[in-house]
C-alpha cells in the first residue's frame, strides 16, 4: 500500500509564522504517519500551472533558517478570485475547474490551507464544487477570525509596532513632537489597540470607535498642561477622516488600498495647532518580520492538530485556538464571526484607564 500524500498551501496576504506551521506540517506527517508531503508554490495558483506547480519537502528543506524566517518561502497569492479570475485584457475567467483538476491530478489523500477568512472562504467553496479535502489554520495579521483567540501572523505584527514605538519614543521626546505611527488593520483596529497599550501611545486610533481632531488635540493640551510636551499616535489604516471617507493610495495598476490616514491627522493638526508631526509607516514590515516565539509556538500547534484532523480524515474543519489549546471547529463556523474590537474589550477598558485617549464620548 501506498503512502498517504497530501498538500500544504498558503493564501492570502503572508506574515510571520508561515514557515514554521509548514515546518510542524511536515514533521507530524512525515514522522507520525509516514505521509508523502506536497508544498504547493503560489496558492492556488500552483494548481492551475500544468503540471502543477509544487515541491516535494524533505527533512532537508527544514534544515536551514526556515522557523525565524517572516513569509512564505512555498509562496503566496491573494490577487484573483479563481472564479473571477482576471486576465490581461481586463476580463474575467473562471479557473475553479483548473484548479480542482490540478488537485486531483496530484492524487492528494488531504490539503492544508493556510489562510485568511477570505482564502478559506474560497477554497471551502472549491472544495464542496470538486470534491477536495481539506483542513484549514487561520492565518491574519489583522486577528479577525473570530472562532480563535489568536491567528497565525498577529502577535509578530504587534511586536513589530510596539518596537516602532519604542524607538518613536526618544526622537519625539527629544525634539518635542508628536510622533504618528500608522499600522495595519484592515478593518479591525486589534494591532493598533495592543501595540499602543505595550508601546505607551498616548492616542490609539482605531476604526471601531470614531474619533475626532478636536478630542485629539484636547487630549494633546491637557498633556501639555502635565508638562508633557511630545506624544505617541498610533492609528489603523483603516480609520477614516472624520466626514467618514476612507484615505486610499491609487497605484499604477489601477488597484486602491488603504492608506494615507496617518498623513491626514498630521495634516489636521498642525493646521489647527502649533504642534509639529512626523509620521511613519510600517506597512509590509509588520508581515516580513521574523516571527514572535508566540507566533512560532502557535503554528507549530496548529500544524500537528491539521495532520491529525486529516489522518483521522475529518475534513472541512479549520484548527483555532481556545482556552489555551488547540481545537477544531467547521470552516463554515469558523469564519462566519469576524472578530472586530468592541467596547466591552478589557483593552478597551485598559487603554481608557491608562488615560489613552480612543475616541469621544465613550
Amino acid at each position: 500500500m501506498s503512502n498517504k500524500k497530501i498538500g500544504i498551501l498558503t493564501s492570502g496576504g503572508d506574515c510571520g509564522g508561515l514557515n514554521a506551521a509548514i515546518r510542524s506540517i511536515f514533521y507530524r506527517a512525515k514522522n507520525k504517519y509516514n505521509m508523502d508531503v506536497y508544498g504547493i508554490r503560489d496558492g492556488t495558483a500552483g494548481f492551475i500551472k500544468r503540471p502543477v506547480d509544487a515541491v516535494q519537502l524533505t527533512h532537508k528543506t527544514f534544515g536551514g533558517y526556515l522557523l525565524r524566517q517572516g513569509g512564505t518561502f512555498l509562496g503566496s497569492t491573494n490577487k484573483g478570485n479563481p472564479f473571477k479570475f482576471p486576465t490581461k485584457d481586463g476580463k474575467h475567467v473562471d479557473k475553479s475547474k483548473e484548479i480542482i483538476e490540478g488537485y486531483h491530478s496530484m492524487k492528494l489523500d488531504g490539503l492544508v490551507i493556510i489562510g485568511g477568512d477570505g482564502s478559506m472562504q474560497i477554497l471551502k467553496k472549491l472544495a464542496k464544487d470538486g470534491g477536495m479535502k481539506i483542513v484549514a489554520i487561520p492565518k491574519t495579521i489583522d486577528n479577525d477570525v473570530g472562532a480563535t483567540e489568536s491567528s497565525i501572523g498577529f502577535h509578530t505584527a504587534v511586536d513589530v509596532a510596539t518596537q516602532a514605538l519604542d524607538n518613536l519614543q526618544s526622537t519625539a521626546a527629544s525634539h518635542r513632537r508628536s510622533m504618528i505611527l500608522e499600522v495595519m488593520g484592515r478593518d479591525a483596529g486589534h494591532i493598533a489597540l495592543n501595540a499602543g497599550i505595550a508601546g505607551g501611545a498616548d492616542i490609539i486610533l482605531i476604526p471601531e470607535i470614531r474619533y475626532s481632531i478636536n478630542g485629539i488635540i484636547k487630549k494633546l493640551n491637557s498633556m501639555k498642561k502635565n508638562d508633557i510636551q511630545h506624544s505617541l499616535i498610533i492609528v489603523a489604516e483603516a480609520v477614516k477622516k472624520e466626514d467618514g471617507s476612507r484615505v486610499l493610495h491609487k497605484y499604477i495598476d489601477g488597484e486602491q488600498r488603504l492608506g494615507g490616514i496617518g498623513d491626514h491627522i498630521a495634516k489636521e493638526l498642525m493646521k489647527k495647532t502649533d504642534v509639529e508631526c512626523r509620521v511613519t509607516t510600517l506597512g509590509h514590515v509588520q508581515r516580513g518580520a521574523p516571527p514572535t516565539a508566540t507566533d512560532r509556538i502557535l503554528a507549530s500547534a496548529f500544524g500537528v492538530y491539521a495532520v491529525d484532523l486529516l489522518n483521522q480524515k475529518k475534513f472541512d474543519r479549520m484548527v483555532a485556538w481556545n482556552n489555551r489549546r488547540v481545537v477544531d471547529v467547521p470552516i463554515d463556523e469558523g469564519i462566519k464571526t469576524y472578530k472586530n474590537v468592541e467596547r466591552k474589550d478589557s483593552l478597551v477598558e485598559t487603554a481608557l484607564s491608562l488615560d489613552i485617549y480612543l475616541g469621544d464620548n465613550i
